[in-house]
C-alpha cells in the first residue's frame, strides 16, 4: 500500500507519549498513530451504525404511520406467496 507523508504538530507532552506508547508496542510511533486513527476512524462508523438503528426502532411507528398509512411495514411476498403471505391459488 502506498504511503502518504503527514506532518502534524503536537505538543510536547502530547509527543513524548507517543513514543512511550510505541515503544511499549515494539512499533514506530507511525504506525502507532496509523493504527489510533484506524481504530478511531471503525468505531466512528460501528457508533454511527448503531445509533441509525437504535433511531430506526424508537421511530419506527412513527415513519409506518407517515408512509404507508398507518400499516405495520411487511416484507414483500415470497414466491409462491400472495400479499397476506399465504398460500398463491393457481391462475385462472
Amino acid at each position: 500500500m502506498a504511503k502518504t507523508q503527514l506532518n502534524v504538530r503536537v505538543d510536547e507532552g502530547t509527543a513524548q507519549a507517543a513514543r512511550e506508547r510505541a515503544t511499549a508496542r515494539g512499533i514506530s510511533v507511525n504506525r502507532y498513530i496509523e493504527e489510533l486513527v484506524r481504530r478511531d476512524a471503525g468505531e466512528i462508523g460501528h457508533t454511527f451504525v448503531e445509533a441509525a438503528a437504535d433511531f430506526m426502532k424508537q421511530y419506527e411507528g412513527v415513519f409506518a404511520e407517515e408512509f404507508d398509512g398507518g400499516a405495520p411495514a411487511r416484507a414483500k411476498p415470497g414466491a409462491g406467496e400472495d400479499r397476506e403471505g399465504g398460500p398463491r391459488e393457481g391462475r385462472r
